[in-house]
């Protein structure tokens, strides 16, 4: 008997990406409850679109401020049902440390994809990462895969050298399905 065959996978940040970061003392910071969980008006069709074509999805997100006491492991919880409910992701992968913490899931680390791919057969190098700020693309080139930068008025520059920018969660789908 063979082995399965490696998939593909887009790996999604979370914040930025699927949905509105929530301003606090005039930073982007990550909704906190479900009442402040906003879906980008985009994500849903986007992320039906990459299904469709035969991508698994996978959300990886930094979630520090459950290390920091500023939000419970139940509201993320929470927080993180009502998105699978809303969007069509195959699992939501969140590391809780803070930067101090040294752990190897926290973006830039690539951790969190590598388990993801280990767990889920998926080829790295047909895979893709999404994201809205330079750790993102750091990590999803740590991983292998290639990526996709969403320019964001926060955004701390293109420093880590997208494969792709686009002003739009819609607008990576031309450069994942069809190539650059």
């Amino acid at each position: 008997m063979s082995a399965p065959e490696l998939r593909r996978a887009v790996f999604l940040d979370r914040d930025g990406v699927l949905n509105r970061v929530v301003m606090r003392d005039g930073k982007a910071a990550s909704p906190r409850a479900v009442d402040e969980l906003q879906i980008e008006p985009e994500a849903p069709a986007t992320l039906r679109s990459l299904k469709a074509a035969g991508y698994l999805l996978f959300v990886v997100t930094n979630q520090p401020d459950v290390r920091r006491g500023l939000m419970s492991a139940e509201a993320l919880d929470a927080l993180h049902a009502r998105l699978a409910e809303l969007l069509p992701v195959d699992e939501i992968a969140a590391c809780l440390h803070d930067n101090a913490d040294g752990c190897a899931c926290r973006k830039p680390k690539p951790g969190l994809v590598l388990d993801l791919a280990e767990r889920h057969r998926v080829d790295l190098r047909q895979s893709w990462l999404i994201g809205d700020q330079d750790r993102d693309i750091a990590c999803g080139k740590a991983a292998g895969c290639k990526t996709v930068l969403l320019e964001r008025d926060y955004n701390s520059g293109m420093g880590a050298n997208p494969d792709q920018v686009v002003e739009t969660l819609s607008q990576s789908l031309a450069h994942i399905l069809h190539g650059p």
